[in-house]
């Protein structure tokens, strides 16, 4: 039986069986694109919210990032979670996660996300992801599917994305 980074297999558990004490699943919570003025130009949401309740997390989400001096970090408590952030030009990036979760590893998830929207689009800006917000949805699904980051490598999703364009 193989070893999970240093923990010990449980003596109670069958060779094929897992433990939710064992793997750690990384949830993300919700993603939002807002630009400076507070516009949303794309909100996902992983957890069941009221439409009330979103409004109210994207106005507090901005408020809380677009405010913050640039010499801070890019990770903030909210609520009970951590939102991370980056800002590229004029949009920031904001990913909701449980406050154990790993900051840099959502840094280099958001970072990734934009090179591959950058990719796709050829040098993307705000425009592109407003008229096309259908393919930003699914570049967002094929990276990221109920939560939980599914694909780490630009290249599969790259040609993923063309494999559809080629269906269209």
């Amino acid at each position: 039986m193989s070893r999970l980074a240093g923990v010990a297999p449980s003596p109670d558990l069958e060779p094929n069986a897992t433990s939710l004490n064992v793997l750690h699943s990384w949830v993300i919570r919700f993603i939002l694109l807002q630009n400076r003025q507070g516009k949303t130009r794309l909100a996902k949401y992983y957890v069941p919210l009221e439409e009330s309740e979103k409004h109210k997390v994207e106005y507090e989400v901005h408020r809380l990032v677009v405010n913050r001096d640039p010499k801070f970090t890019n990770f903030v408590e909210f609520r009970t979670h951590k939102v991370i952030y980056r800002r590229y030009a004029g949009l920031f990036f904001s990913m909701c996660v449980d406050i154990t979760d790993n900051e840099l590893a959502y840094l280099e998830c958001i970072h990734l996300f934009v090179e591959i929207l950058d990719h796709f689009f050829s040098n993307v800006c705000e425009l592109d992801l407003v008229f096309n917000f259908n393919k930003v949805y699914l570049i967002l699904d094929e990276f990221i599917l109920a939560g939980e980051l599914q694909e780490t490598s630009k290249k599969a999703i790259i040609e993923r994305m063309g494999e559809l364009e080629k269906q269209e």
